[in-house]
């Protein structure tokens, strides 16, 4: 049984072929927040979505998705020249090579920044957690964890520009989606610890930091992943 064709991403992410760049971009965002799984929405129709952004966001596969999704013009494999067949089982090892190059390539420049810099944000944070319990009211102590919030902070935006920089490799759905969500719960923390700097309200500081613990979940999963896809 032939697998069943991809869904139309323009369809997925509700554009019209015409759209412009940045028209694509503002619904693939829009859809995001709607349908995140964190969210409330549906795991598979995040996969859907990030898989239409992948193909609508970046320009050369755009233009190869519209060539080959054309109605008209479109050269079928009955009418291609003779020998087309052959070339496009010759070709395959070819693809399955720039396949996993993209692979590597997207784990060494988006994937390795994006764990380092998160690791820089949740390791140290018990041993800030530590020194903030001896006196909470300390203006110094408190000072101190201020500022680790604010460095966390900047960090996770260089962390948001490298996950947006270049799109997930098909081979690594799964594993991008999975390294949103480990971001979207340091996120989280973040916004809940700056509560608590606030407030002083425990609940704030208890919340960001299970949220904390499970991204480092996250993360030691991710880790272990990416050795399995590297050695696939």
């Amino acid at each position: 049984m032939a697998p069943a064709p991809l869904p139309d991403p323009y369809r997925v992410l509700g554009v019209p072929r015409s759209a412009s760049g940045a028209a694509i971009k503002a619904a693939y965002r829009s859809l995001v927040k709607r349908h995140h799984p964190d969210a409330g929405g549906d795991e598979q129709r995040m996969l859907a979505i990030n898989a239409a952004w992948e193909v609508l966001g970046d320009g050369d596969r755009r233009r190869a998705y519209d060539r080959r999704s054309a109605p008209a013009g479109a050269v079928s494999r009955a009418d291609a020249p003779a020998g087309a067949a052959g070339a496009s089982v010759r070709s395959r090892p070819r693809a399955r090579a720039e396949q996993d190059a993209d692979l590597v390539r997207w784990l060494r420049v988006v994937y390795a920044p994006i764990d380092r810099l998160l690791g820089q944000v949740i390791n140290p944070f018990p041993a800030h957690l530590r020194d903030l319990a001896a006196d909470p009211y300390d203006d110094g102590l408190m000072e101190t964890f201020c500022s680790y919030l604010e460095q966390s902070q900047r960090k996770l935006e260089t962390v948001e520009t490298l996950f947006r920089s270049t799109p997930t490799p098909p081979a690594a759905r799964g594993f991008g989606l999975s390294l949103y969500h480990c971001l979207a719960q340091v996120k989280d923390a973040l916004v809940e610890l700056d509560r608590y700097t606030m407030g002083y309200v425990d609940s704030y500081l208890r919340d960001g930091r299970e949220m904390l613990r499970e991204a480092g979940r996250r993360r030691r999963e991710l880790k272990a992943e990416r050795r399995r896809l590297q050695g696939a």
